[in-house]
């Protein structure tokens, strides 16, 4: 349905960058949560009510409960981010209503995360800095804090999409030899650009010296790495997350860091993310920052645009660029 010569009741959950926000309000008449906490779910229940879009984020729960509260005007959802495991897309697909992500605009950025945890945990970096902020008397010495070279040595990437792909690129620059699982693989042009090797996955977690998770979270996925595979990993590995946070078992991490099974982890996600498992903040072999994967200036205001143009394509009757649940659209299509 064109919708374009009106302003459009849109809810968006939470403040989202300035450039955005201004797009989105010179054609909007919006519901806005002003908190930088999650929007409680009541609130959202009922602010979603009457609603022809609405631009979430992986803090709020879309499925048939929030699809009821919101009626039969809702036309997209547009979540700003680019994982959507928040959002049931049966749900939205089996009522007609499209669902979008923002995939591609943080590509680059995460692999910057997912690169600077590795450093961080491979070199220790911020127990270094704890260290010296604690003014503990030190003089240098040959065995002080010894880490362990990422230069030359052997990158696992489990998740071989966009972010996978990012990662691999940086990768040689530093001279690494790359191996990669996914249940999807890439060209065989790809694989030699990347200079990139398949294993299964419990070969590649027996190999690494480094292994970066970059999987969607589904139910295959959820606790992908627990103490059995842990367990395979070198002592001398590091184990790095800029995915979804249940994809480790936590729990399991914090022992084997404990017991020294792995050498260090670097965590951007969580598991029962905010609350972060309180013995992986006791270990100073854990690098832990509050999901900041996407966290740049350039790269929030792009998300926040194709949030934008995705709600706007939506009521405009036209496909929005992002789309999570094509086939609604081309029931649309048919049907027009």
């Amino acid at each position: 349905m064109q919708m374009s010569d009106e302003r459009w009741p849109v809810l968006v959950t939470r403040r989202l960058p300035k450039p955005a926000m201004e797009r989105i309000s010179e054609r909007c008449d919006l519901a806005l949560h002003q908190g930088e906490d999650a929007m409680p779910r009541d609130r959202l229940l009922s602010e979603v009510a009457g609603k022809v879009g609405a631009v979430t984020l992986l803090t709020d729960r879309v499925d048939d409960e929030f699809l009821d509260a919101a009626g039969d005007q809702l036309v997209i959802v547009a979540n700003y981010a680019v994982g959507f495991d928040n959002i049931d897309v049966a749900a939205c697909t089996a009522r007609g209503i499209l669902a979008a992500n923002t995939p591609d605009v943080l590509t680059e950025t995460t692999a910057d995360t997912a690169w600077a945890l590795m450093m961080a945990a491979a070199r220790r970096v911020p127990e270094g800095d704890r260290f010296l902020r604690s003014r503990v008397p030190w003089i240098w010495g040959p065995e002080m804090m010894l880490g362990q070279d990422v230069h030359h040595k052997t990158l696992g990437i489990v998740g071989f999409g966009r972010i996978g792909h990012a990662l691999a690129r940086r990768a040689q620059g530093f001279g690494m030899r790359v191996l990669y699982f996914d249940v999807y693989r890439p060209s065989r042009q790809l694989e030699q650009e990347l200079h990139a090797e398949y294993r299964e996955l419990d070969d590649l977690l027996a190999e690494s010296d480094f292994v970066s998770l970059h999987t969607n979270l589904s139910e295959e996925t959820r606790h992908l790495i627990n103490a059995e595979r842990l367990a395979r990993m070198k002592a001398t590995a590091v184990l790095v997350n800029t995915s979804r946070g249940p994809v480790i078992d936590e729990a399991a991490l914090a022992q084997a860091l404990r017991d020294g099974e792995i050498f260090g982890a670097g965590l951007d996600v969580f598991e029962h993310e905010p609350e972060v498992h309180p013995d992986l903040l006791e270990l100073d072999n854990a690098v832990v920052i509050p999901h900041l994967g996407s966290a740049t200036v350039d790269t929030r205001i792009a998300m926040g645009m194709l949030a934008a143009d995705n709600l706007f394509a939506a009521l405009e009757g036209r496909r929005p660029p992002t789309l999570l649940n094509p086939e609604v659209w081309d029931r649309r299509a048919e049907s027009s």
